[in-house]
């Protein structure tokens, strides 16, 4: 990520030792004591924002630079958490679903992501991608399908997101391929 349009610092007398820092919208605000001298303030500032940008960029989705990187992505979470079994002829981003999140045709292995997840975190992409790689494995939503997917350790977190991410956008999406959410997560979350 580029240098931040805004830095803002925020001193504080309270503050004793500890530099911490956050991002606002475009603005990154770095908090720091009040007896920092002008030079120890510059040399804070510039580690606090690298820090930050370096946290940002662990959290971003591997896939979200384009459609190889999201069928790399794919194949190291099939690895991890389906035994390898799942195997895709194809995973891309597609333009803006309106139903759903993503989609899996298991007749000929192809997987779609829509464009609006680009922006998730990257667990939330990798639960996805579990999710419809899981349908290469088990077409429908019944308890086989479910014991793959849950295999992914943030399973019921990122179904979670999902929700909330569809509620506050008004956009009235269930599940992630247009099912209902499993009813053992809902009971749960």
């Amino acid at each position: 990520m580029a240098q931040p349009a805004v830095v803002e610092v925020r001193r504080s007398d309270r503050r004793k030792r500890m530099v911490s820092a956050r991002r606002e919208g475009d603005t990154v605000i770095v908090f720091i004591p009040g007896w920092m001298s002008e030079n120890e303030e510059r040399r804070w500032v510039d580690e606090m924002v690298s820090r930050l940008e370096r946290s940002e960029a662990r959290r971003r989705s591997p896939g979200r630079t384009g459609d190889d990187a999201l069928r790399r992505r794919s194949m190291e979470l099939a690895r991890r958490h389906l035994e390898g079994r799942a195997e895709p002829t194809t995973v891309r981003w597609v333009p803006t679903m309106r139903t759903r999140w993503a989609s899996c045709t298991p007749a000929d292995g192809t997987i779609r992501i829509s464009e609006r997840l680009r922006d998730a975190p990257a667990w939330v992409v990798d639960y996805v991608l579990v999710h419809e790689l899981a349908h290469l494995l088990e077409p429908g939503h019944d308890e086989k399908f479910w014991s793959w997917v849950r295999r992914y350790p943030r399973t019921e977190r990122a179904m979670g997101y999902l929700e909330g991410l569809s509620a506050a956008a008004g956009l009235g999406l269930v599940g992630t391929d247009g099912d209902e959410p499993e009813p053992a997560a809902v009971e749960s979350a």
